[in-house]
């Protein structure tokens, strides 16, 4: 929908507002509210209650005393710096955010739709983490259109706001669902086969039920040739060219396919630690800390490369395994859950590598193996397709949404009718 403009407009001054409806003020911030430090909470101070304890990022907990009457604005001011969020309800304002303590000339909501628009980052200093001075933002001039103006603004933004924030969840949840829908694919796959007229027989797994009658159950350390993990210690020979060197960064969790979009690259050194964590076309790297079970193929092409240390490297026996396939039923909902059973100590430290060699799976012949692969690469490609369209198109709604703010609160549509 096209909004109509202001019938005059003036010369702000302003670098990011341009031109402004003639009737509004010039001003600096400080003169429409005033911004003030947040107070300090530990976390282990919290006292269960219902007040909102909200921090540079937003709300972190719950907290039986108040700092702040609301509504309100808050301003991340060290951690998520600028982030801006509307707390409705009395709350407590922690240090890590600045809040507005008054309102003098400008509506609660109207204030935070216009912090989204400003770069408030940009105005970070102090810290290598950066810090942002109240100061700052008191100093920024902006155009300051009267309260009941700010008022139909605020309404309007308001309406606009949720229905695209309600089209926006919907695709999220779409996306869930293709997602949901890829996991459930490739577990049936590996573990059904794609011939639903074969005899079944019982796995003798709790957790599996029924496989296909002439498939067997094998530990992962019968059909690979080799597991290992990353070197130790390479980053004293990173390098801005040379080979490649493969990080958790490069496992994909929605793909067995490596993100090669960002490569670190090694002058490695000679000898057998080399040797021993160098990888070959069709070895299939795991995470094995943080997040473990992350599963990537090494594809043909990539040329001289190598692992580190938070990354296991197993090599099929590929007379007898599909290294595809394998990928697909390591990273499969079935095979999954046994990361976390065998994970150190419980807290997602990691996976020793005997616990990997023991990793239970259904083993079909090596030409069923083949066609799964492809069947999977051909569904998951065209899933994967589904969803990038559907992110493309939350792209899309959350610039549309932020171009509209940005509209509204500088004046270059007139929304004032559009409120009611």
């Amino acid at each position: 929908m096209k909004w109509r403009a202001y019938p005059k407009y003036k010369d702000s001054g302003i670098e990011w507002a341009g031109k402004v409806p003639e009737h509004w003020e010039v001003i600096r911030l400080k003169y429409a509210f005033v911004l003030q430090r947040g107070f300090d909470l530990a976390s282990d101070k919290f006292i269960d209650g219902c007040y909102p304890v909200c921090a540079s990022n937003g709300i972190i907990g719950y907290h039986n005393q108040w700092t702040t009457a609301g509504p309100s604005v808050t301003v991340g001011r060290s951690g998520s710096v600028g982030e801006v969020n509307f707390i409705e309800s009395d709350f407590w304002a922690h240090n890590t955010a600045l809040y507005i303590k008054h309102f003098k000339r400008m509506e609660p909501r109207f204030a935070y739709y216009l912090l989204k628009t400003v770069d408030l980052k940009s105005l970070s200093a102090g810290t290598a983490v950066g810090t942002l001075n109240r100061n700052y933002i008191h100093d920024l001039p902006i155009a300051n259109p009267v309260l009941p103006e700010q008022h139909a603004i605020a309404a309007f933004l308001d309406r606009k706001t949720t229905h695209i924030d309600a089209l926006i969840a919907k695709k999220e949840r779409h996306i869930e669902l293709l997602q949901e829908k890829r996991a459930a694919l490739i577990s049936h796959a590996v573990t059904k086969g794609l011939d639903p007229t074969v005899p079944m027989k019982d796995s003798g797994v709790e957790w599996l039920g029924e496989i296909p009658a002439h498939w067997e159950m094998k530990r992962l350390k019968h059909i690979i040739s080799l597991v290992t993990s990353g070197s130790r210690g390479w980053a004293r020979y990173y390098s801005e060219s040379g080979d490649v060197f493969l990080r958790m960064g490069n496992l994909n969790r929605d793909s067995i396919d490596l993100d090669l979009s960002e490569i670190q690259y090694v002058r490695p050194p000679s000898g057998t630690e080399g040797e021993r964590t160098q990888v070959r076309s069709n070895d299939i790297l795991i995470s094995i800390t943080a997040y473990v079970g992350t599963v990537g193929l090494v594809p043909n092409g990539l040329g001289k490369a190598y692992v580190n240390q938070h990354t296991a490297l197993l090599r099929p026996q590929h007379k007898q395994v599909n290294a595809r396939w394998l990928a697909h039923c390591i990273s499969s909902t079935v095979v999954q859950p046994q990361f976390a059973i065998t994970e150190i100590g419980g807290t997602k430290v990691g996976i020793g590598l005997d616990d990997l060699r023991d990793i239970t799976l259904v083993y079909p012949p090596l030409g069923e193996q083949e066609d799964i692969s492809m069947h999977l690469d051909s569904q998951i490609s065209r899933i994967a397709r589904s969803i990038a369209k559907v992110q493309e198109s939350i792209t899309t709604l959350r610039e549309y949404r932020t171009a509209l703010i940005s509209a509204a609160v500088t004046g270059k549509i007139d929304v004032r009718q559009e409120a009611v």
